[in-house]
């Protein structure tokens, strides 16, 4: 009988979605909370709601592309590292060797004769070091650009099904009943995706999205109609 083995694929991609649509699910729709408790014209919330959507894409996506670059440029210096020590020193690059494999339940002989085999190709030695030693795999080289688009799309969509409720009603009040409702329909459809494709219970996790999403939008908006009870 076959084994299928079913692994995650394209976690970065998938971690950059989860990122820009939680956000652009949770902070538009909590501006957009605050700001029906404290105005009477859609127009404000929409205005408004647009202004931060844009502000976020931008802020969000170049978060994204500044870790990529960041974690390409530290790659690629851990990378210059190894190459100078098995350049200038060898042998403590081959008894870091053993070490490795020497936790894995290999005797001696089999450390010195695989370490020795290694050895012979400086590139897979370098490889090899930078994977099993620092723990890092090196990464795509568009990682940066593709994490800014992602983060920043995702975003982008995430925070205009909040705000479409504004575009269909009259006052902010209806409005915000409305995006209320379309709000936590998404966030628990996100949220249980979410766990899903990550390996989490996704009914507790579709819950728990959906609480700190409600939660967020409900201080701004008790926040904003506290302050204009007391400055009116």
């Amino acid at each position: 009988m076959s084994h299928a083995e079913k692994h995650l694929k394209s976690s970065d991609f998938i971690t950059d979605i989860v990122i820009g649509l939680s956000d652009g699910l949770t902070v538009p729709f909590a501006l957009a909370a605050g700001l029906s408790g404290a105005v009477s014209s859609n127009t404000i919330v929409i205005t408004a709601g647009i202004a931060e959507i844009v502000a976020g894409c931008i802020a969000m996506g170049l978060g994204g592309y500044l870790a990529g670059k960041t974690e390409q440029e530290h790659y690629q210096s851990e990378l210059a590292r190894e190459y100078d020590e098995v350049e200038h020193v060898p042998e403590k690059e081959l008894h870091e060797v053993k070490e490795i494999f020497a936790e894995y339940g290999i005797d001696a002989a089999g450390q010195t004769m695989i370490a020795e085999q290694l050895a012979k190709d400086k590139t897979k030695w370098v490889n090899f070091m930078m994977k099993y030693e620092l723990g890092l795999e090196e990464p795509d080289s568009n990682r940066a650009r593709n994490s800014a688009l992602t983060i920043g799309l995702a975003y982008f969509v995430g925070g205009l099904l909040p705000l479409t409720a504004y575009f269909m009603t009259n006052t902010p009040h209806e409005g915000l009943e409305i995006s209320t409702l379309i709000t936590t329909a998404c966030l628990f459809v996100f949220g249980y995706f979410k766990s899903k494709v990550t390996g989490q219970p996704p009914i507790k996790g579709a819950l728990k999205v959906t609480a700190i999403g409600l939660i967020a939008a409900a201080a701004a908006y008790f926040v904003a109609v506290g302050f204009d009870r007391v400055f009116h």
